[in-house]
C-alpha cells in the first residue's frame, strides 16, 4: 500500500469513470452508507436502521436498500461504482469478506462480502468497522501525511485501527487494534480489569449509576428523567457542560485511563500520532481529548514522545463512510 499523502495527491490528479464507490457502516443501531469519491468526499449519503434482531439476511437485505439511497442522493447508478466497502463490528478476514464474530449484530462466521456482492453486482472489501474509520483518517482526515497512526474509537466499547509503515495492519488473527480487551488492571475483580470495562461510554454510565445509587448527586437523573439505564453520550456532554462534579470527575477519571493505556501502545510501537473518535468523543469534544492527551504526554517514553500529536476525528460519524469507500476503492486499484 502506497502512502496516503500520495495516494491522496494521485486521485486527485486522475479523473476516470472508476472514481467513485460505495462506503457502508453496520453498526447495532444504524447502517450508513454514502457514495465516495476519490479525495473521501460523500457525493450522496443514507442512514437507516439495522434492526439486528431480524436476522441477518434482512440485514443485508437493509445494507443493500441504504447503498442504493445513497447513490440515489448522488445521482448516480450502482453499476457506474468500482467497488463497495462494509464495515462491521468484529474482526473481518479482508481475503475472504468473513466476519468471524459481530456479537451486536448477532453475527457469526458470516460472509459478509460475498453477501453484500450478490446483492449490488459490484466488488465488496470488508473490514472492522473502527479499521475503516481509522484509515478513512489517514487516508481523507488528521492522519494525511502520517506513515504511522493509532486511532482508537470511544462508545459503547472501545475499539482501535493501527496505520504502520502506510499499512492498515490487521494482525494473523485478523484482530489487532482490539484495544478495549486489553487487560488493564489485572487486580481488579473480573469485569472490571479490560480498557473497555474502564473506559468506554457504558463503563461510565455503569460507574455512574452505581454513585448514584450510593446517593451521590448528578443532574443524569433528571437528564434521562430516573430511567438510569438510559444514559447515553448526549446526556453526558450535557451534564459534563454544565459542571456537573460527579460526572466531570468519572469522565475525567475514565479518559486518564484511556490514555494511560494508549501510552504504552505508543511507548511500545513508538507512535507519534493518535486520533480519537468513536460517540463519547464527539459528544464532549476538546475537554475530553485534552485529558487523554495529557496523559498519554504525561505516561509515554522516551520524553521525546511528549510531543506526540492527538487530535479528534476531523470527519466524525462519516469517518467509517469514508474510510470504507476509500479502502475498497484503493484495494480494487492495486488488484487490476
Amino acid at each position: 500500500m502506497i502512502n496516503s499523502s500520495e495516494v491522496i495527491e494521485d486521485v486527485r490528479d486522475e479523473v476516470v469513470p472508476e472514481g467513485m464507490a460505495l462506503g457502508i457502516d453496520v453498526g447495532g443501531t444504524n447502517i450508513q452508507a454514502g457514495v465516495v469519491d476519490q479525495c473521501g468526499e460523500v457525493l450522496g449519503s443514507a442512514k437507516i436502521k439495522t434492526n439486528a434482531s431480524e436476522g441477518y439476511e434482512v440485514v443485508m437485505d437493509r445494507v443493500a436498500s441504504a447503498a442504493r439511497q445513497a447513490c440515489e442522493d448522488a445521482g448516480v447508478k450502482v453499476s457506474t461504482l468500482c467497488a463497495a466497502g462494509l464495515g462491521v463490528p468484529g474482526p473481518v478476514d479482508p481475503k475472504t469478506g468473513i466476519v468471524d464474530e459481530a456479537v451486536n449484530l448477532r453475527w457469526d462466521s458470516e460472509p459478509v462480502a460475498e453477501s453484500l456482492s450478490e446483492r449490488l453486482s459490484l466488488p465488496v472489501h470488508a473490514d472492522n468497522d473502527v479499521n475503516v474509520a481509522v484509515y478513512g483518517e489517514w487516508a481523507a482526515g488528521v492522519g494525511v501525511g502520517a506513515s504511522d497512526l493509532l486511532g482508537v474509537w470511544v462508545g459503547t466499547g472501545v475499539g482501535a485501527g493501527l496505520i504502520l509503515s502506510g499499512q492498515l495492519r490487521r494482525g494473523v488473527h485478523h484482530s489487532a487494534g482490539e484495544i478495549g480487551h486489553m487487560v488493564f488492571l489485572p487486580g481488579a475483580p473480573h469485569g472490571s480489569r479490560t480498557i473497555e470495562q474502564n473506559c468506554s461510554r457504558t463503563a461510565i454510565a455503569h460507574q455512574l449509576v452505581k454513585l448514584i445509587r450510593a446517593n451521590h448527586h448528578s443532574i443524569i437523573t433528571d437528564l434521562t428523567k430516573g430511567k438510569l439505564s438510559r444514559i447515553r453520550s448526549k446526556a453526558l456532554a450535557t451534564a459534563y457542560d454544565q459542571r456537573d462534579e460527579l460526572v466531570r470527575t468519572v469522565i475525567d477519571d475514565s479518559a486518564d485511563r484511556l490514555g494511560t493505556a494508549i501510552a504504552g501502545a505508543a511507548t511500545l510501537l513508538s507512535l507519534d500520532r493518535v486520533v480519537l473518535g468513536g460517540g463519547l468523543v464527539e459528544a464532549i469534544g476538546k475537554p475530553y481529548v485534552d485529558v487523554v492527551r495529557d496523559a498519554i504526554r504525561r505516561e509515554v517514553f522516551p520524553a521525546s514522545l511528549r510531543s506526540i500529536t492527538v487530535e479528534a476525528s476531523i470527519l466524525k460519524d462519516n469517518a467509517g463512510v469514508v474510510g470504507a469507500g476509500l479502502l475498497a476503492m484503493h484495494t480494487e486499484t492495486s488488484a487490476h
